[in-house]
């Protein structure tokens, strides 16, 4: 009997690739190239599936853009432009006759602290996921909320208010992780500027040269926190992407919350503080979250035929 699950994670450098069981289980993984034409990428993908379809009882996609999770439209796409207006289950499904789903990768984050990470048994929670820019999923009710347009949870285009509005001022570029490595990398005059390494080993050690590089990231961060705080009131906020591996990344932002805190009294005294902790799940977030909306989907299926 098939016991399997093939859970597929693509980003704009790599797609990976996992064989998962029901339990959440990995039993393998591997990543291939991303091919950046239609084509190829999708010859990539059913060679893919071609290798361990006697395996799996069905497939599991993560992908960048918003997605509407019902039909597995994609729109946008990301860093893969290509991909707007592609269904993966129409473009899959028949193909290889197994059950196909599709979920925004930031979102698929969210599902698998919900399902087996930090945010298990949380009624209200939310995932924010630092990278690029600044993704998330909103765990409501114990369920993820996606909004009317499966867009819920994009931090990235908060604004705030700073004369005519621009992108450059929106959190998903203030809050960029990406943005954070290279800033540091210049100041450090690093070859690399893209090496998250040094500027890690340059933070870790306090170097006071960028150290409040990384504590004005942390604000901005911090201020996203409180004002999502004040709208939705949740129980815990778990921080996620590659700088998460760092423990000083969630202290920081922990830290710089508790100052606003403590430097604005009525803030403090009129809304409860909320928990911040890491995401349980890094490289593996969006192959376990892609999986568990899968299951979701079997279980809404099953219900509605009973």
């Amino acid at each position: 009997m098939k016991s399997n699950y093939l859970s597929i994670d693509i980003g704009g450098t790599n797609i990976k690739l996992a064989l998962i069981d029901h339990s959440g289980q990995i039993q393998s993984k591997k990543q291939v190239r991303t091919p950046h034409e239609y084509g190829a990428f999708i010859a990539t993908l059913e060679n893919e599936i071609e290798l361990v379809l006697d395996e799996i009882r069905g497939i599991a996609f993560s992908c960048p853009g918003k997605i509407d999770t019902e039909t597995g439209m994609i729109s946008f796409g990301g860093a893969l432009p290509f991909l707007d207006g592609i269904s993966f289950i129409d473009e899959f499904q028949p193909k290889f006759d197994v059950p196909v789903s599709v979920i925004n990768d930031g979102k698929a984050a969210a599902l698998s602290e919900l399902w087996l990470g930090n945010l298990n048994g949380i009624e209200n929670g939310l995932a924010l996921v630092l990278g690029t820019g600044i993704g998330g999923g909103l765990i409501l009710d114990g369920k993820l909320y996606q909004g009317k347009n499966f867009q819920a949870g994009e931090l990235s285009f908060m604004m705030k208010q700073s004369g005519k509005p621009n992108f450059e001022d929106m959190y998903g570029m203030t809050g960029s992780a990406v943005g954070l490595v290279k800033k540091v990398n210049l100041e450090l005059g690093t070859e690399d500027t893209k090496d998250g390494a040094a500027a890690f080993e340059a933070i870790n050690q306090k170097d006071p040269s960028v150290y409040p590089i990384f504590e004005a990231f942390a604000r901005e961060i911090a201020y996203m926190i409180c004002n999502v705080q004040a709208i939705l009131d949740l129980e815990k906020i778990v921080i996620g992407g590659g700088i998460s591996a760092q423990p000083i990344v969630t202290e920081e932002i922990r830290k710089q919350y508790r100052a606003i805190r403590a430097e604005l009294p009525f803030l403090a005294n009129t809304l409860t503080e909320v928990e911040i902790d890491s995401c349980r799940f890094l490289n593996d977030a969006n192959l376990l979250g892609a999986l568990y909306q899968l299951l979701l989907n079997a279980d809404e299926e099953m219900a509605v035929n009973v």
